[in-house]
């Protein structure tokens, strides 16, 4: 009888306890106006080699094993930093890749107010996403005390394209 009982206790005790997520998402889309101009230089096999723009959209998703005192993951209201920032970012903006061999050109036609250039260290949906990530990661864990962290970042191009960015 004493063998069921240790088996439980031993086989309890090694359990890993499971907690719990809670996830909430934050939504900047198409119609935010983040319309703003690329250029893949890399991609000489393509026309995305030419500068070519969308209107971003932006989703980010929240997470936390513990709920604030309201019962919320994010205060989204808490977002308005992130909005200004997504709004200097890529509202009407030329996004250039520092290592473009015409990143000089692009800094010229700034210089005489013919484009609002963002250099970026990559350019790119995919690229985009990771940028986007590093700083709302940031704003997330020190407006909640390391209480919530960013999952993840998708950037939509349109309704066909985008990407996804997490660490694991």
């Amino acid at each position: 009888m004493n063998v069921p009982i240790a088996m439980t206790t031993l086989e309890s005790s090694t359990k890993s306890v499971a907690r719990e997520i809670y996830r909430s998402t934050k939504t900047y889309d198409h119609n935010e106006g983040l319309s703003c101009c690329f250029r893949q230089w890399r991609a000489v096999h393509s026309h995305c080699r030419l500068i070519h723009g969308y209107a971003l959209a932006f989703r980010l998703v929240f997470a936390t094993h513990e709920l604030d005192d309201r019962n919320w993951c994010f205060d989204f209201g808490g977002l308005k930093p992130v909005k200004e920032w997504l709004k200097h970012m890529f509202d009407h903006t030329m996004l250039v890749a520092e290592d473009d061999p015409e990143l000089h050109r692009f800094e010229t036609l700034h210089r005489d107010g013919l484009i609002d250039l963002r250099v970026l260290p990559a350019v790119g949906c995919e690229a985009t996403a990771k940028h986007v990530f590093d700083y709302v990661a940031d704003y997330a864990h020190k407006e909640t005390g390391g209480r919530v962290w960013l999952e993840s970042v998708e950037v939509k191009e349109h309704s066909g394209n985008s990407a996804i960015y997490s660490r694991s």
